[in-house]
């Protein structure tokens, strides 16, 4: 198979899933005999990413693989595509996820120190079911609370492919930032 019938199969794939793939799971449309190595895959990848610098849709690659997604800078017109406006999230949900997000792994006696307030159960209901954090162990002292770790969903849904992406805490002014910075990726 020609490197350009590679290149239509991936951006195929890629726009048939409505979610990220990895090079594992491409490489996985092909059978043994064809089956393209994950090099080869990557510089098809970089090539379509290239295809798509200047395009309505871009070519993104988060923590779970890669995807294609509308650019941000076209969002606000597709999204009157859809009647449902976006989820808002308030701003403790917000700021328990940053807490996490930047010391995971952290138990929720811990979040409520640094916020000085109460966690409700419903925030931790929430990004649970959203996937964005996870039960990532338990911490070894009386009562053992579970400790939250942020999750792979996490990442994909906000743009980033590794905690490594998240902004420096030194270039965030105060956490209702760091809500505000995670509000506007998921909107995204």
């Amino acid at each position: 198979m020609n490197p350009d019938e590679l290149k239509s199969i991936i951006e195929g794939a890629l726009f048939a899933a409505g979610r990220a793939l990895s090079i594992e799971q491409i490489q996985a449309l092909f059978d043994e005999a064809h089956r393209p190595d994950a090099g080869s895959i990557k510089s098809l990848l970089d090539a379509l990413y290239a295809d798509y610098a200047d395009r309505g849709v871009e070519l993104r690659q988060v923590a779970s693989g890669w995807r294609f997604q509308v650019r941000h800078d076209v969002g606000p017109w597709v999204s009157k595509l859809w009647d449902e406006r976006p989820q808002r999230y308030s701003r403790a949900l917000l700021e328990t996820l940053a807490l996490i997000a930047y010391r995971q792994p952290i138990t929720r006696s811990e979040i409520e120190d640094i916020r000085g307030v109460s966690v409700s159960t419903a925030i931790v209901k929430t990004l649970l079911e959203r996937e964005w954090v996870r039960v990532a162990g338990h911490k070894e002292v009386p009562g053992r609370p579970a400790l939250f770790a942020t999750t792979r969903h996490f990442l994909d849904d906000f743009n980033l492919k590794s905690l490594a992406d998240l902004p420096a805490l030194a270039s965030i002014r105060d956490l209702a930032e760091i809500a505000a910075d995670l509000e506007a990726a998921a909107h995204e």
